[in-house]
Formats: structure tokens, C-alpha cells, sequence
């Protein structure tokens, strides 16, 4: 056990908060911001967690509750508890094993991984490290062509579900990335990457990682015909021309037999638009406020999506989530599951697989607390009785 699996191993690592400054001291400022921060003035990042404050619990007390359930199934698939583990894209430049520890973590936790299209690590390799299961975010950089290759290979490593995430017309305008320099420290004009040089020298350990790592230069699961795999230096702008859109969805459905999963749905008309095209379930999401700044935190979104949805189909969330208290009222509220993102990446950065497990201890053990004292003894059996939230949540006719 190295000194970060030490660190991350102490009991007084007690929330996801201590996982975050953990992060922070280890890796560079650009790294670091990347996975902290959102769009604009950040204003829909900070709503995803302060929302969670407007809801306010119900409890039943005098109950005897010995030893709460917390398995749930999501798309037929049986897990340890209500949550997955979101796609981040770049995770590799987080630590070395990036995808492939978060997904081996997540196995051995019992639960769900999402893979990102954006990913440093192969597909392939992913699937081998997890033992549970997997879905693929899929993007469509570099055309159909390499979004179809993508898909056949998902499909042979044992990807169960596909993930389109809907709300990256284009990118969304992080400023931190650009004071920071993230653009210029991963781009091929090495001469304008030395004003921002002395926060890399600043963090020898996590240098010398990433360069024996091979310095993270391509995308392995964006393969275009003709060129090979995308240079990472092209994927901010690959992005920007791959927008997915509806018109996209009956050819997605002829070339993915399996469930599709719609994420960044923030209204009933785009709940209701993804289920007549096809999907299996949606999830609430405004992506962790890094896209559009100023929409709806993705709880305050929830309860319109759960009506519109009408139980024709599994309902997810994610956004803001950092404890387990988080997740009940999430499911409260409608939710079948969550999608966690920052909360296990600032594991992944403080000390690898070992933070990422730690992150799922932390929310486990939540849940377990929260549950008890709400007098619930199952997540099957959590529902709106058990929660006030604002009467202003109540679903917008659209």
C-alpha cells in the first residue's frame, strides 16, 4: 500500500469532501479544475448540490431497523446499491489506471460503470478489469463510421447498455480550463504550453506518472477510418462537430441491439421525445453544470421528468450527488438509480483504485445511516412520503 492508499485508508477520511482536497493537493491546478469545475459563472454547478438542501426529510422514527437493503435493480440488472458510476471523460489524466480502475473498483463494489467515449483507456481493457456492468457513453466524434466501430467493439467486450448523451451541440464555456491553460498543456504547441509549465513542475509525483505513462497522447476507442485513433489534441474539437441528434436514433437502433440510455434530459418534452425514439430509460442530467449555465439543477428537474415519464420507463439522475443522503432523496423523488461523477473522480485523483473504492465505502455507509434513521429498511421501499421538497418542484405542464 503506497502512501495515497495509506492516506485515503484513514478513518478520518469521512466524506467526499476530505476525497476532494485530497485530489487537489495531488495533482496540477489544470487536472485538478478540469474535474472541479463548470460553465460560466458556475451558477447550475453549485444549484446541483444546494438543491439537495431545499428537500427535507420525513423520518418514522421508533423503528427497529436492523441491517438496510440497499439493492436495487437498473435495467434488469441486479446492484449493490442505487448507484452507477458516471462517464467523465480524461479520468487517465487523473492517475495512470484512470478508466480502468474506477470500472475495477465498481465491479468489485457491485456496481455499474459508464464509459466514456472520451476515454484514455481502451474499451477492451476496461472490460476486462470490471466485474460488474458496463455501459458506453457514446459520442460521435469522428462520424458514424468510427461511432459504429465503437459500438460493434462495446457490444463483443460485453457492454450491456448505450449512453447518448444529447446536451453537446458544443461545449460548454469553462473558464477555469482556459485561465488554466488545460486547452495549451494538452495540445501539440508545446511553446505555448510554458506559461503553464510551474503548476505541472509543482507536482513532480503526478509528472513523473504521467509521463511514464506515456503522456495520455490518444483516444484508443475513437478510432477514425483512414487515421487510427484520434490524437488527443483533436478531441475538444471533435466534440464540437459530433452533435447526436434525433434524426440520429432509428440509424443507432439498427446498429445497437441492446438497451439505449438518453442522458441530459432536463424536460418532460425531451423525456417524452427519447422514449417515442427508442429509449429504454433517460437520465435527468445537466452534466455536472459544465454545459448550458443557468438551467435547472438536476433535482429541481426531476419530479417534471418523473411525470412526463409515467412509468413507461427507468428514470436516473445525476448532479451534485457527495453523499449518500443525496441519493435517497434523489430516489425519493422519482429516481430508480444515480449517476455519480465527481464524487469517485476526486477518489480516482487522491490515490487511484484505492479512492475510488474509498469514495464507494463512504457512500455506502451513508446510505446504510440514512436509511436507519429514516425508519426505512429497503431502497425498494423509499417513496415521496418520506421527503418535503418545495412546492415550486411541482411538474411544469409542458
Amino acid at each position: 500500500m503506497n502512501r495515497h492508499e495509506r492516506r485515503v485508508a484513514s478513518p478520518h477520511v469521512v466524506n467526499i469532501e476530505d476525497l476532494r482536497r485530497m485530489a487537489q493537493r495531488r495533482v496540477p491546478r489544470a487536472v485538478f479544475e478540469y474535474v472541479d469545475g463548470g460553465a460560466e459563472g458556475e451558477v447550475t454547478m453549485r444549484e446541483n448540490c444546494r438543491a439537495f438542501e431545499e428537500v427535507t426529510f420525513r423520518p418514522r422514527n421508533a423503528m427497529a431497523i436492523s441491517g438496510c437493503s440497499l439493492r436495487t435493480k437498473v435495467l434488469g440488472v441486479e446492484l449493490s446499491m442505487p448507484l452507477l458510476l458516471a462517464p467523465c471523460g480524461f479520468s487517465r489524466i487523473m492517475h495512470p489506471e484512470g478508466e480502468v480502475a474506477a470500472a475495477r473498483a465498481a465491479g468489485k463494489a457491485g456496481t455499474g460503470y459508464v464509459l466514456s467515449t472520451m476515454s484514455g483507456h481502451s474499451l477492451e481493457d476496461v472490460a476486462k478489469a470490471s466485474a460488474g456492468p458496463l455501459w458506453y457513453q457514446l459520442y460521435l466524434v469522428g462520424g458514424r463510421a468510427a461511432g459504429e466501430a465503437a459500438i460493434e467493439r462495446a457490444r463483443a467486450a460485453g457492454f450491456t447498455a448505450l449512453v447518448l448523451t444529447i446536451d453537446t451541440a458544443t461545449f460548454g464555456m469553462r473558464e477555469r480550463d482556459i485561465r488554466n491553460g488545460a486547452a495549451v498543456l494538452l495540445g501539440k504547441n508545446k511553446l505555448a504550453a510554458i506559461p503553464f509549465l510551474p503548476q505541472l513542475l509543482a507536482h513532480p509525483g503526478w509528472l513523473a506518472s504521467f509521463l511514464l505513462d506515456g503522456g495520455m497522447l490518444e483516444l484508443p476507442n475513437i478510432v477514425v477510418p483512414g487515421r487510427g485513433p484520434l490524437p488527443l489534441s483533436e478531441a475538444h474539437a471533435g466534440l464540437a462537430r459530433s452533435v447526436v441528434t434525433w434524426e440520429d436514433f432509428g440509424w443507432l437502433r439498427k446498429a445497437w441491439p441492446g438497451p439505449i440510455v438518453v442522458k441530459g434530459v432536463l424536460t418532460g418534452d425531451d423525456a417524452r421525445r427519447s422514449l417515442d425514439e427508442g429509449a429504454t430509460a433517460v437520465i435527468v442530467s445537466n452534466h455536472g453544470g459544465r454545459q448550458l449555465d443557468g438551467v435547472a439543477a438536476s433535482l429541481r428537474a426531476l419530479p417534471e421528468v418523473v411525470a412526463a415519464v409515467n412509468g413507461r420507463a427507468e428514470i436516473l439522475m445525476d448532479g451534485g450527488i457527495r453523499r449518500g443522503a443525496d441519493i435517497v432523496k434523489a430516489i425519493c423523488l422519482g429516481a430508480r438509480a444515480v449517476l455519480v461523477g465527481r464524487a469517485y473522480v476526486y477518489g480516482l485523483g487522491a490515490a487511484g483504485e484505492a479512492g475510488v473504492a474509498r469514495a464507494l465505502e463512504i457512500l455506502r455507509a451513508d446510505l446504510e445511516r440514512t436509511l436507519t434513521l429514516l425508519g426505512c429498511p429497503s431502497i425498494a421501499e423509499l417513496n415521496p412520503c418520506y421527503v418535503d421538497a418545495p412546492a415550486s418542484w411541482r411538474p411544469n405542464p409542458s
